[in-house]
Formats: C-alpha cells, sequence, structure tokens
C-alpha cells in the first residue's frame, strides 16, 4: 500500500537562484517539477574568473530578490527596483559547455532583454541558458521539506517560523514528528496525482541562511543545523530528503 502525504506547498524557480515562487499547481514527470531551473545564468566576461560557469546562488546572493516566472511561452523577469522584462527567449543555436557545481552540463544560450536587466543587476556581463531537462538536477528530481522538521528548526534558531522558500523545496508535506522523513528511504509516497519514492536526505550550504526574498543573510541556519543533523564527507548538515517520480502527476 502506498502511503500519501498532504502538501501544503509546492514550487520552483525557473531561473536557477532566482527566488523561489510557490504555485497552486506543480505538475511532476520523470524529472521533477515542469519548469524547474530550466533556465540558467552563465557569465560571459572572459576577464571572470567564473566564467564557463552556471552562477551559483551562494555567490551571487541577490539573484534570490529577483522574481522571474513562466507565463505562457513567455518568461517575466522584476528587479526590486521596479525594473522588468517580458518576452519569450528565443534560441540562437548557440550552446555551451558550463561547470555545475564539478559537471559539465551543455546549456543553450538564448536571446531576449533578460540578460541584460540581469547584467545590470549583478554588475556583470551574463547570458540566459536553456538546459535540457534533467540537466541541472544532480541528486534526486525532486526536493521533499517537512513541516515538523521546519517548526523545530525554527525553535532551535529562536525563530517564531522558518519559511519553507529558504530551503527552494518543490514540496513541503505535513507531519507531526520532526526529522520523520529520514526514515522514508525507498519509501513509496502519492502526493496529488503522483507517486514519489523517497531518496537520500538533502545536503544544505549557506544558501539557507539568504532571506528567501532579498537575498541578504539573517538568520545562521546553517550551522543551527549542523549542532544536531547529520553531516556528509563535506561537513554539510542534511534536511529535508531527494525524491523519484515513479508515477508522473500533478499536485495542487
Amino acid at each position: 500500500m502506498t502511503d500519501e502525504l498532504r502538501v501544503v506547498r509546492a514550487g520552483f524557480a525557473p531561473i536557477k537562484g532566482t527566488r523561489h515562487l510557490a504555485y497552486d499547481r506543480v505538475e511532476l514527470d520523470a524529472q521533477g517539477a515542469v519548469g524547474d531551473r530550466g533556465l540558467a545564468l552563465v557569465s560571459v566576461d572572459p576577464a571572470d574568473p567564473a566564467r564557463g560557469r552556471v552562477l551559483r546562488t551562494v555567490q551571487n546572493p541577490s539573484l534570490v530578490a529577483v522574481r522571474a516566472e513562466v507565463v505562457g511561452d513567455g518568461l517575466d523577469v522584476a528587479l526590486p527596483d521596479g525594473q522588468t522584462a517580458s518576452a519569450e527567449p528565443v534560441a540562437t543555436g548557440e550552446s555551451i559547455t558550463c561547470d555545475y557545481w564539478g559537471r559539465e552540463v551543455e546549456l543553450e544560450l538564448v536571446d531576449g532583454p533578460h540578460a541584460e536587466l540581469f547584467s545590470t543587476w549583478l554588475d556583470r556581463p551574463v547570458r540566459l541558458a536553456r538546459a535540457r531537462r534533467g540537466d541541472v538536477v544532480f541528486a534526486g528530481s525532486v526536493s521533499v521539506v517537512a513541516t515538523a522538521s521546519l517548526r523545530d528548526l525554527a525553535e532551535r534558531t529562536g525563530q517564531e517560523a522558518l519559511e519553507a522558500a529558504r530551503f527552494r523545496p518543490n514540496l513541503v508535506v505535513e507531519t507531526d514528528e520532526p526529522y520523520a522523513e529520514d526514515t522514508w528511504l525507498g519509501r513509496e509516497v502519492r502526493v496529488g496525482g503522483a507517486t514519489l519514492r523517497i531518496g537520500v536526505p538533502i545536503p544544505r550550504c549557506a544558501v539557507i541562511d539568504l532571506h528567501p526574498e532579498t537575498g541578504e543573510r539573517d538568520v545562521r541556519v546553517l550551522k543551527t543545523l549542523a549542532t544536531h543533523r547529520p553531516l556528509n564527507r563535506a561537513g554539510e548538515p542534511a534536511f529535508g530528503v531527494f525524491a523519484e517520480v515513479v508515477t508522473p502527476g500533478v499536485v495542487g
């Protein structure tokens, strides 16, 4: 028998590193949440040591303050200062092989007004690029965080609550016992119209110390996690779990 989990939030960011948004309806296919990190920003400045790399949130925290949303075939981007760009990204026929956390990923460069907007915001020349479905996922296709674990961590950090978006999960599921999800390895669960197989814990980095709307460092969540959670070989504490899609479907 497959257990059912109640989803209280579903979301993703269409451009890697931008604000994580909640949606009323999220489609899950074999590669995860449709639209999740389908686009990424890459540096094109020959003088930039990071040229040829997908921009990382931890090194570009101001990306979190940018709201990006796919509307139909178009991409709407809004900066905190009021600047906006709305257009359909158009493939240029060019591709670029980029480093994505030590893994080579081939991206398709796209044109539109978004690159200029991001270049101004980041104060460095960047291009917008499209990834093939699944290319930006390096462990599990869906990220899952549980409500009881969020409540426990908020208490440990001295906060009334911690925003789920801080952890950028595809799904937030309701639980009663903190970190019960650690025991779900290999378990199949229903979420809306989809079925998932729960995988390994998610290692966390300093991105979770960023406010999920401004990108400013505010709460020392990572240090708190490291005091009571399992660490991987890199010293990263676990929070939440990855999952693979067994049966595609819609959540919401």
